[in-house]
């Protein structure tokens, strides 16, 4: 048995609560909002001390594998399995997959923590004192959750009634409550003895599938049969699709931890946020003496308490107070921060109409095993693209039907493949593909390598693309 705990990290969502930056393609926990790094790499880091951890096992799905092999290697963090969800079903059978996996990889006795890949979390000495405890009552068989010192009523949270004292330091859990309204939520501010849940477990792996399979054993029938038949692909562990289908939709909260006696809850007031809306974003961010949080290239005149946000534009914000102002290469969001709780109603609104349905899906930037590529210009019968590749990396050896590609080196060394012949194209340097001929790009060098790529022809779709040969095993 080892003693350290093994990370689960659940990386699989698809919320889109900070649109436009969030798409369904390209969820919070990938994208960069506070520092230098993503919601998911932070959380790597927070799990990346191997005195007290084991390498992280990652839970996500077959859309966002590359984002998280990527990622995880920008950090040098090594992974213990990245398992891949055939199919959503919430945080159940997840959890129950992961527990299993983590009981053939490291024991029975393996104890895990359950973390979200898109929370803000400060791990200062209050949060490593909050996992020693939490280890401490995970190890006496408990089934721990972590509560958050409420500084709020928030409505947008779950709460957690902390019950007496356990001998570990953790409490008792004397009950789950919904978010509440307004009044309820000041309520139990007022009231004390209030936590907000945190979505943040730790328990023996053996000691929750048990749990589960007493109160939900449709959950651990499919995801155990769904990790013993599981495929292994490149570095990732496909799960059994015919098995993991089978599993209700349903939440670990629902399943296991408002059911069992042995629920368990330890308060702390490390600084939180599940950065669910822009109002979260920018009452974590860095304020200015107008009370302002700035990102990206902006001008603020007369302007308070407010987030603004943008990617590539020039936004120049006057006479506000209390909004968000968000553009994203191809959307602007402007809101009241107060309000920003409702993205998600407005999103729903845009994928309901055929019109804006795209700007909810998919962003400009793509990310790709070899790196990616952002949409710049389209038209009738031609569009426009910057490309980026990895240091090392290369694309797979393709062809198309319906059009032909003129590729410009803008930064780095190309290693172009056109038909049989291969060759070098520098900066300033151009190379044509013709349509329908076999070919391939490369970035042999030490940068980044960046190239415009124009393409015209009569269907431009990403699925007019034939692989030949994918280091990446994609058909």
């Amino acid at each position: 048995m080892s003693d350290k705990i093994v990370p689960v990290i659940m990386a699989g969502g698809k919320g889109t609560r900070l649109w436009p930056l969030s798409r369904a393609s390209a969820p919070k926990q990938f994208i960069q909002f506070v520092g230098d790094r993503t919601l998911f790499q932070a959380t790597l880091d927070r799990v990346s001390d191997a005195a007290l951890y084991t390498a992280p096992i990652v839970i996500t799905n077959e859309d966002f594998r590359f984002l998280v092999a990527e990622q995880a290697r920008e950090l040098g963090i090594e992974l213990s399995g990245v398992l891949l969800e055939p199919s959503a079903r919430n945080t159940a059978p997840a959890v129950a997959a992961a527990a299993s996996f983590a009981m053939k990889t490291f024991g029975a006795d393996a104890i895990i923590q359950v973390l979200a890949s898109d929370h803000e979390i400060i791990a200062d000495d209050r949060y490593f004192e909050a996992i020693g405890t939490a280890h401490k009552t995970a190890l006496s068989g408990k089934l721990v959750t972590f509560g958050i010192a409420p500084t709020e009523p928030a409505t947008g949270y779950g709460y957690i009634e902390v019950g007496e004292r356990l001998a570990t330091g953790a409490n008792a859990v004397k009950r789950f409550v919904e978010k509440p309204n307004g009044k309820i939520a000041q309520e139990m501010l007022s009231a004390g003895g209030y936590v907000w849940n945190s979505g943040i477990f730790m328990f023996g792996a053996k000691r929750v599938l048990d749990e589960i399979k007493e109160y939900a054993p449709a959950v651990v029938g499919a995801a155990v049969e769904a990790v013993q038949n599981a495929k292994a692909d490149l570095d990732f562990i496909r799960l059994d699709a015919a098995a993991f289908d089978k599993a209700p939709n349903i939440s670990i909260d629902y399943a296991v931890m408002e059911k069992t006696k042995d629920a368990a809850v330890v308060p702390a007031s490390f600084v939180w946020s599940d950065m669910g809306s822009w109002d979260a974003v920018w009452k974590l961010g860095t304020q200015d003496p107008s009370g302002n949080v700035v990102l990206g290239k902006t001008t603020l005149v007369n302007t308070k308490n407010s987030l603004v946000v943008s990617r590539h534009s020039h936004l120049a914000v006057q006479g506000l107070e209390g909004v968000a102002v968000i553009a994203s290469e191809d959307a602007v969001y402007v809101g009241r921060l107060d309000e920003s709780q409702n993205v998600g109603a407005l999103v729903k609104q845009l994928a309901a109409a055929k019109a804006t349905a795209p700007l909810t899906e998919t962003h400009p930037t793509s990310y790709r095993p070899w790196g990616g590529y952002t949409s710049i210009l389209n038209g009738d019968r031609f569009q426009v693209k910057r490309l980026f590749v990895t240091p090392g990396k290369k694309l797979s050896l393709q062809k198309h039907h319906h059009r032909s590609e003129h590729w410009i080196c803008v930064k780095g060394t190309a290693e172009v493949t056109i038909g049989d012949e291969i060759k070098i194209v520098r900066e300033n340097e151009s190379v044509y593909i013709p349509q329908g001929e076999v070919h391939r790009l490369a970035n042999p060098g030490k940068i980044m390598l960046e190239m415009i790529e124009v393409q015209t022809g009569s269907y431009l779709g990403e699925d007019d693309i034939i692989r030949i040969v994918d280091e990446f095993g994609r058909g």
